[in-house]
């Protein structure tokens, strides 16, 4: 429907992902958003919408370091990531509409669910057109050109989703986002 916008049902085993959840909650969580996070590679600025060098926090940590391989070797991504941003959302927490910052990462965005379903909104720049998507728990989106740099996407903060004429009521979800960093 979006040109450029990729999703991948059942990216992942259940076995995987009920693994990379257990060990993404032995990290420790950063609380400086409504929701809680963990950066890896460069922590990206928020407040000031930036990314330079002195915000590199380290190498990719195995797991994440794994699927950047993985996308870059099947050509999900020309250039392999080296950001990844871990979300949680509790029930009745989204997040805005938004671009991720255009200066700051190449054109490939790639997201891995894990958790629980959602709707995802994706709202073109131009005709402020608004497509539903129902993102699943072990599914993979990629976002590049068109659907990268011309629609925001985002998740209302609700705790149920209609889709399809379908009630889904929301868990708690965590969303892993590979970016491949712009240094000026």
């Amino acid at each position: 429907m979006i040109p450029g916008l990729s999703y991948i049902k059942d990216f992942i085993s259940q076995r995987k992902h009920d693994a990379l959840l257990a060990e993404i909650d032995s990290s420790p969580w950063l609380t400086d958003l409504k929701r809680r996070v963990q950066h890896y590679g460069y922590k990206y600025d928020y407040k000031f919408k930036n990314i330079d060098y002195s915000m590199h926090i380290g190498p990719l940590p195995q797991w994440a370091e794994q699927f950047a391989d993985i996308f870059h070797k099947s050509s999900l991504t020309p250039a392999k990531p080296d950001q990844v941003i871990v979300n949680e959302y509790e029930p009745g927490q989204g997040i805005y509409s938004h671009i991720d910052c255009v200066p700051c990462f190449t054109d490939t965005i790639i997201s891995i669910s894990l958790g629980s379903s959602c709707v995802m909104e994706f709202t073109s720049r131009k005709t402020h057109e608004v497509l539903p998507i129902l993102v699943e728990p072990r599914s993979l989106i990629v976002m590049r050109g068109e659907a990268r740099f011309n629609w925001f996407h985002g998740i209302r903060p609700r705790k149920t989703d209609k889709y399809e004429d379908k009630i889904i009521e929301r868990g708690r979800r965590v969303s892993l986002t590979f970016r491949k960093v712009i240094l000026g």
